[in-house]
């Protein structure tokens, strides 16, 4: 017997979250009888478990790295029809969805599957898998101002963990840096955010590793297979990393 949103995020379903917000909201029946408490327990090999009318089974587990497009949008759909990252799947049957988000100006590295509790894993806020980006930005922001962003900075939702900072580029004229940086958070716009937080706004951003996963010469628009010691490898990485020291 497993609680309901964890077979539920195991068949692929959704993300964990997205799975209880679904018993909650009444979608979920098990054996023909809806469910709406969380904590509920099942057994997938006994039980009749449904969404919305549709019985849930056993899918093949899909594990994608994805070089996201800049003007691309991180969903399962967009009102305003632009292009979204399940539009570049070309040859997946199986229902993926993103592991966290890139905004719409971003581009770079995407994780994309349909195991909730992989999903789960890597997003948790207690896990903090790091995440590097390079960052082109206006003007060249002193050593000062970046040890601001090592040590961490107040944003309105808080301060930030400490990142790791350094150099990848300098424009000689002084217009333009590119900064290499590692986050240990997910929080929305964050690298954005803590650059306008020393006055040096970000132009371009890139994306370029989750944890140990690199993206490599992965060509923009295209998608890839993770192997299975890359997935295990993230696995670890997220089960045994540590909170980084914070002043927080």
């Amino acid at each position: 017997m497993e609680r309901l949103q964890k077979i539920l995020a195991g068949a692929g379903v959704a993300s964990r979250r997205k799975c209880e917000e679904l018993i909650l909201n009444g979608k979920v029946q098990v054996n023909g009888e809806t469910v709406t408490t969380l904590g509920t327990k099942a057994d997938p090999a006994v039980d009749v478990i449904t969404v919305d009318g549709k019985r849930i089974g056993a899918e093949k587990k899909l594990y994608l790295v994805f070089n996201k497009p800049k003007g691309v949008i991180t969903s399962a759909s967009d009102p305003q029809g632009r292009k979204i990252v399940t539009d570049y799947l070309k040859g997946v049957s199986e229902r993926v969805y993103p592991v966290g988000r890139l905004d719409y100006d971003t581009e770079g590295l995407l994780l994309l599957t349909n195991d909730g509790e992989f999903a789960h894993l890597l997003t948790h806020p207690k896990h903090h898998v790091p995440k590097t980006y390079h960052a082109t930005v206006k003007g060249v922001p002193h050593g000062t101002e970046l040890d601001k962003l090592k040590q961490g900075i107040m944003l309105e939702d808080g301060m930030t963990y400490p990142a790791e900072v350094e150099y990848q580029d300098i424009d000689p004229e002084g217009k333009f840096a590119t900064i290499s940086i590692t986050i240990h958070e997910g929080r929305n716009r964050q690298v954005r955010r803590m650059f306008e937080a020393i006055s040096h706004p970000v132009t371009k951003l890139k994306r370029i590793s989750f944890g140990d996963l690199y993206l490599g010469n992965l060509k923009r628009g295209l998608y890839r297979h993770l192997t299975k010691e890359e997935i295990e490898g993230l696995y670890k990485q997220a089960r045994t990393i540590s909170t980084p020291s914070s002043k927080r």
